[in-house]
């Protein structure tokens, strides 16, 4: 372990404070007050927020599409850098290292935390809307203006709807998390340093990374990760109250919307009252076998060659069109990119912290090739199986009866996206089993987030500690919540959208020095392995 960068660390190592928390003062103190601030605000003035949070999507969407799109592809230059040069045999933690998780058990924490609800809301919904309604690149629509179906328009249309998805939940979101989760293991594991976003910037400022710079640094993690959350609690909750309407008749509103997130946060305050092994790794593991049932029967129950052919034509498709698909100049589509893909990118940025926390938490012992190769590809490829069967059968039940399909009323007629798997769960065996598991699923998702959303955030705002006491973690799992009710109130989608790209603005131009920072650190620890 390197101990030169250790100087000055002691400024910002947690302290004792009220009620055991164990904190770092100004970063505790002004995340946690802004964000008491922001809900109250919220909550007072919700049409005014509204506007506010609908003028900051468009900013974002609208102005800085080019710049997202840069950042994100050049994430995954480096990662792919990183994989072919040297310094993908560096370990993280040193050459003595090992990995304290098996694959399965590490597979299991990057599918849940990383992935989450997007699986179920976005599996059918994306394919379907991208063919026939915004398609990723001009091809003729399946659908004629008169509502007539054009068979001669499927196939490519279909192709482009599946590869649209796969680039919004494929390996430039991943290379996202690579970056940070690599940066916070490289400083905690190999330099010495706390488990913190600001000590990856010890290259940058020096002993000055430990005052008020670092301090700006973890408040802007903090924040990010907080509106990344929120907006997949937010989303998670629309789609649990969908799915017991469709099999209990609930009301659909933000009230029963509210409820669903105070209930799951509550099951969430229980699982980090047990810590890592004892609440999250169970869960995940557990999620994990669910998903896999859930994913085998709809497989199987379904057209299973159509699903398998799904994920087999929207990959060729992904890998044909994956250049223009990120190009961010000279394309026809400006609505989708804007309307989807740059949500996504900021989404991705705005998880980083949360994520590459957690991946470089549960990552030490694999060296750096392996580390980003498992990261990059593994996830990717499993969310292409799903996305691409899910959405395969989706779309042959649509084009097989477009009159009766609910695929059709939810994703295309009467847009209801939170339906969207469930009206193709109606068309297979046992729907009313399957739809019962999908909420099921949905809300360990959803608990899974929260608890290791809270982790994340407790160790930034306690200095790195990552062992702090679990009131404090408790705390930031009901803020977490808290910031979703009020997002939800405050303007539903568009609130939940503002949030994330608001926050990845920023956050987005700290993830780009760290690649130098990063690059740095390698240098160092390949230098020494050396000799």
């Amino acid at each position: 372990m390197n101990t030169d960068y250790q100087i000055g660390q002691d400024n910002i190592v947690g302290k004792l404070g009220p009620f055991g928390f164990d904190i770092h003062n100004r970063v505790f103190a002004i995340s946690a007050l802004a964000s008491i601030i922001f809900i109250v605000l919220t909550l007072v003035f919700p049409e005014q927020a509204g506007s506010i949070f609908q003028s900051v999507v468009n900013f974002s969407t609208g102005t800085l599409d080019w710049y997202f799109m840069i950042v994100v592809d050049f994430f995954i230059l480096f990662s792919l850098w990183l994989v072919v040069s040297p310094y993908g045999s560096v370990r993280l933690g040193g050459a003595d290292a090992r990995p304290e998780y098996s694959y399965l058990s590490w597979f299991a924490m990057l599918f849940t935390a990383g992935i989450g609800i997007g699986l179920l809301f976005f599996s059918v919904l994306e394919p379907v809307y991208h063919a026939n309604v915004s398609l990723p690149l001009s091809v003729l629509p399946p659908f004629g203006e008169d509502g007539a179906l054009n068979p001669d328009a499927i196939p490519e249309a279909s192709a482009l709807g599946l590869a649209g998805t796969f680039l919004h939940w494929g390996i430039h979101g991943w290379a996202v998390y690579v970056v940070m989760a690599l940066a916070l293991a490289l400083f905690t594991y190999n330099k010495g340093l706390p488990f913190s976003i600001r000590s990856v910037f010890f290259p940058v400022f020096g002993d000055a990374v430990w005052g008020w710079r670092g301090d700006i640094i973890d408040i802007l993690a903090v924040f990010s990760t907080l509106f990344g959350l929120a907006t997949a609690l937010g989303l998670g909750a629309q789609q649990a109250n969908a799915g017991m309407n469709f099999v209990f008749d609930l009301a659909v509103n933000t009230t029963t919307q509210v409820i669903v997130i105070v209930l799951v946060t509550a099951v969430a305050l229980v699982s980090v009252w047990r810590g890592l092994d004892g609440g999250l790794k169970k869960l995940a593991e557990m999620n994990m076998i669910l998903a896999m049932l859930f994913f085998f029967f709809v497989l199987f129950a379904g057209p299973t060659l159509v699903g398998l052919d799904g994920f087999w034509t929207g990959l060729v498709t992904y890998v044909k069109e994956l250049i223009p698909l990120s190009a961010p100049f000279g394309r026809e589509d400006d609505a989708y990119r804007q309307s989807w893909t740059i949500f996504y990118w900021a989404w991705w940025v705005s998880w980083a912290p949360f994520v590459g926390m957690f991946i470089a938490r549960v990552s030490r012992g694999r060296t750096v090739r392996e580390f980003v190769l498992c990261v990059l590809l593994i996830p990717s490829l499993f969310i292409f199986i799903w996305m691409g069967v899910f959405g395969g059968i989706a779309l042959d039940q649509l084009y097989a009866d477009p009159e009766s399909s609910l695929v059709k009323d939810y994703v295309i007629d009467n847009y209801r996206p939170e339906l969207s798997v469930f009206g193709m769960l109606n068309e297979l065996p046992l729907a009313d089993v399957t739809s019962v598991l999908a909420i099921i699923l949905a809300l360990i998702f959803f608990v899974t987030s929260s608890d290791s959303g809270s982790l994340v955030i407790d160790t930034i705002t306690a200095g790195g500690k990552v062992d702090a006491p679990r009131p404090q973690r408790m705390f930031w799992a009901t803020v977490e919540g808290l910031v979703a009710i009020v997002l939800l109130i405050g303007g539903g989608l568009s609130a939940l959208q503002a949030g994330v790209t608001a926050t990845a603005i920023p956050f987005s131009i700290v993830m780009l020095v760290m690649c130098y920072t990063i690059t740095k650190a390698l240098k160092g620890e390949l230098r020494r392995i050396r000799g």
